[in-house]
């Protein structure tokens, strides 16, 4: 292996922990309530179709969907990513995670879900793209 194939796969591991990094504090800001850090982890032309609140486009309208809608939501103890799978291309990479959402209730329970996203590289610091949430996951058959 050159010199220059083992920079490049250094380079993707690198891009690869920088995205589950920004994921993982997307999932804390969210269970933090700490909205102005949130919508920070979105570019400016991103989308989100976050469950059942519809497909937003662009950075305004996921301030308004955060503000309008999650910072009416209950709190919940918490929200828990894991097994991600994520490819990287150059400056853009997509992944998918599975969430898991701890409601207040009695007793104990849990919500799966899955996250489904693409990245972009601006200014070598990793923003979502694109995010969509579905719940349940997988789909519960009717």
């Amino acid at each position: 292996m050159s010199l220059e194939e083992l920079e490049k796969r250094i380079g993707v591991l690198e891009d690869i922990e920088a995205i589950k990094e920004l994921h993982r504090n997307y999932v804390f800001y969210l269970s933090s309530r700490a909205w102005d850090d949130l919508l920070d982890c979105f570019a400016e032309d991103a989308t989100a179709e976050i469950w059942k609140h519809g497909l937003r486009r662009g950075k305004k309208e996921i301030t308004e969907l955060v503000y309008d809608v999650f910072d009416k939501l209950e709190k919940t103890p918490g929200h828990l990513v894991a097994q991600p799978v994520i490819s990287v291309d150059g400056d853009r990479a997509s992944g998918y995670w599975i969430l898991y959402l701890f409601p207040f209730t009695e007793p104990m329970t849990w919500w799966q879900g899955k996250h489904d996203c693409e990245y972009v590289k601006i200014d070598g610091k990793w923003k979502f793209s694109s995010v969509k949430f579905t719940r349940p996951w997988p789909e519960v058959p009717e």
